[in-house]
């Protein structure tokens, strides 16, 4: 009888994680891409901060919609077909953003983003398992922790690749309004670029299809215990407790990753576009401290309590600091280059990097054969992407032809809708995951008893 957890042996695992690395930094590049081409939107349509954040929301909401239904597909298909059918569907993605550039029609590139949303869902949930299941289990943390770095080293280099191919000839354009034709100039200037990649994708997806990447076995189905499963599983506080904080750490990881570049653009700089690359930047320099001193100097749950009380103290900063400060910018730079709250953006980063690798072993704790099923509600914290970014734009939402400071001003006091984010990842740190019973003990005990 199979064991649903073997894969057919290739000859060597090299080829193969290759294979997934490469998925998992184009993952990361289409995902952090966002943080250059929200702001860009938002300067060639004209968009209030609540618009721009649509542009975040309908990439993110393809989670909550296509997650499972992603799964059914696998199921069907089988997991190689399952990346190819997931990159075909992000080519289309990105074909879909040459007539939303050439006729500048906002709901058009919405469109877009859930597309390309949902062949990313559809791509993930076929390739997350190969990290674990195509070399030694013993092993596996080494690989997740390796395509981690490759997902945000991806954001890193994205920022800076959409600057050199698209925005390096209208840096002057920043803080003026901007005429037809230079609108016109820059909407046309996302087509051979989104041409480009979709043509890249697409020759990927048909590359893995043919590639000798081995084809692991389906899981047997549960189905008619997967409702009754669910309901067990969220019966266990330590991991109903852990999806809301997911859901919240999503939103934080987003909002300081995806708007950092909207709100240098509102306070007039130029390089907007490759501000999330220095969220990236400190999220990998996170991501390799929490390898090296979890749990060898510092437990998960403290490494978590860490970075909540510093995402507290830094947003906190955010909000407060006068944005004509320089102070940051002089110590690390030597110049004037960078406002503080901007700077403490991106140092968010640093705060983000290990709370999803901490939350989630601390969220499955003791779910034994409900550990499937809690894993799969946890992905589905994800969609605290979609809802982030919003309640930020409606926090940041002022009229569009406010003055330029004015906006920057309200941009800025958006960013207090992360605090009680970061209060609730504290609190799960602190108690949630220790949580065993929603009640007192001899409550729990009564409960029990009367089963």
């Amino acid at each position: 009888m199979s064991s649903g957890n073997t894969v057919q042996k290739p000859q060597s695992n090299a080829l193969p994680m290759v294979i997934v690395a490469v998925l998992f930094f184009i993952l990361g590049f289409a995902t952090w891409l966002n943080g250059s081409l929200m702001p860009y939107l938002k300067q060639i349509l004209d968009l209030t901060a609540l618009q721009a954040s649509l542009i975040l929301f309908s990439f993110y909401i393809a989670v909550t919609f296509t997650a499972l239904p992603s799964a059914a597909v696998i199921r069907k298909v089988g997991y190689k077909n399952g990346m190819a059918l997931g990159m075909g569907t992000m080519m289309l993605a990105g074909l879909l953003f040459i007539p939303a550039a050439k006729t500048q029609f906002f709901p058009l590139f919405l469109l877009a983003q859930l597309v390309m949303g949902a062949g990313q869902t559809l791509l993930q949930t076929a390739v997350n398992p190969y990290v674990v299941r195509i070399g030694p289990e013993e092993s596996a943390a080494v690989r997740i922790s390796i395509m981690g770095i490759l997902n945000k080293g991806a954001g890193v280099v994205a920022p800076i690749v959409f600057t050199a191919l698209i925005l390096s000839g209208f840096s002057d354009t920043v803080g003026q309004e901007l005429t037809q034709a230079q609108v016109d100039d820059m909407a046309n200037a996302l087509v051979l670029p989104y041409l480009g990649m979709a043509i890249f994708i697409g020759l990927l997806g048909f590359a893995v299809k043919k590639s000798p990447l081995p084809e692991l076995e389906k899981e047997e189905e549960e189905g008619s215990e997967t409702k009754g499963q669910t309901k067990q599983a969220l019966a266990h506080p330590n991991l109903a407790l852990g999806v809301i904080a997911l859901f919240l750490y999503v939103a934080v990881e987003v909002i300081a990753g995806d708007t950092i570049g909207t709100f240098a653009l509102s306070m007039g700089v130029a390089d907007y576009s490759i501000m999330t690359s220095y969220t990236m930047i400190c999220m990998v320099f996170g991501y390799v401290l929490g390898i090296i001193l979890i749990p060898r100097f510092i437990s998960q749950a403290a490494a978590l309590a860490a970075s909540a009380v510093l995402g507290v103290i830094v947003t906190i900063g955010v909000v407060s600091i006068d944005h004509s400060s320089y102070a940051i910018s002089q110590f690390i730079f030597g110049e004037n280059s960078l406002p503080d709250p901007l700077l403490l953006v991106a140092v968010l980063g640093l705060a983000n990097a290990i709370v999803w690798p901490a939350i989630f072993p601390l969220a499955l704790s003791g779910l034994g054969k409900l550990t499937s099923t809690g894993s799969a509600l946890l992905v589905m914290g994800i969609s605290g992407g979609a809802f982030g970014p919003l309640f930020w734009g409606l926090a940041s939402s002022v009229d569009k032809t406010a003055p330029q400071l004015e906006q920057a001003s309200a941009m800025q006091f958006g960013y207090i809708v992360m605090l009680p984010c970061y209060l609730f990842i504290l609190f799960y740190a602190v108690k949630g995951h220790k949580m065993r019973s929603w009640g007192s003990k001899d409550e729990a005990e009564g409960k029990l008893a009367a089963e």
